[in-house]
């Protein structure tokens, strides 16, 4: 329940942030020379589909030892197995009308569909049993993130000149967004109480059950 609630207390506003700023970054890193702004456009679509699944990514790495504690190292893998077909399937559909977005969006949605299946199957075989602090966490957060993304969303737009200007203003504008960002982020948790300064700290040092 702990590693599940760190997980999406990190990955959840992570996600968000990277699906509403894909492009200013990819502006601030790439765009020079040959990589123009079409190409920072193409690139910034593919950042987002990918940045859909960070959660389930994550998720997967907290979920599947759940499987290995016990001995059953044959679910997890035929749960890969499944969410590999179908990514290849999706690849097959999405990447017509999407392009190499598609190959991404399809990536995302079958890390979903394994974290689920690991999800599923360890509450179902009674591994696993959110807790309530958990359950209260995971809405908390999403509200936290929201209010994050409008937050960032206001300043892309304030700084909009500024992430088209030079490779200078560019960096200064993006440290600044993402620096709020966290700084709303961070401040939302707190008052809705999903962050607390010492049940962090025995968190980190595994104290916290």
């Amino acid at each position: 329940n702990r590693a599940v609630e760190v997980a999406l207390l990190i990955a959840i506003p992570s996600a968000v942030a990277l699906i509403v700023t894909a492009t200013p970054v990819v502006r601030v890193l790439f765009e020079r020379g040959a990589f123009d702004l079409e190409t920072t456009q193409l690139t910034a679509k593919a950042v987002w589909a990918y940045a859909m699944g960070i959660p389930a990514y994550v998720l997967i790495k907290v979920l599947s030892p759940g499987f290995f504690a016990r001995g059953d190292t044959k679910t997890p893998v035929r749960i890969a197995i499944l969410a590999l077909s179908t990514n290849i399937i999706l690849n097959l559909l999405l990447m017509g009308p999407m392009l190499h977005a598609g190959l991404a969006l399809a990536t995302a949605i079958s890390a979903w569909l394994n974290a689920g299946l690991l999800l599923i199957f360890l509450t179902h075989r009674g591994y696993f049993v959110p807790d309530k602090r958990l359950a209260n966490m995971l809405p908390r957060s999403l509200f936290s993130a929201t209010i994050m993304m409008l937050g960032v969303l206001l300043l892309l737009n304030l700084f909009d000149s500024l992430l088209s200007g030079t490779t200078p203003e560019r960096i200064l504008s993006l440290v600044v967004v993402v620096f709020v960002g966290v700084i709303i982020y961070s401040t939302m948790a707190h008052l809705t109480g999903i962050i607390k300064l010492g049940s962090l700290v025995k968190l980190m040092k595994g104290r916290e059950h």
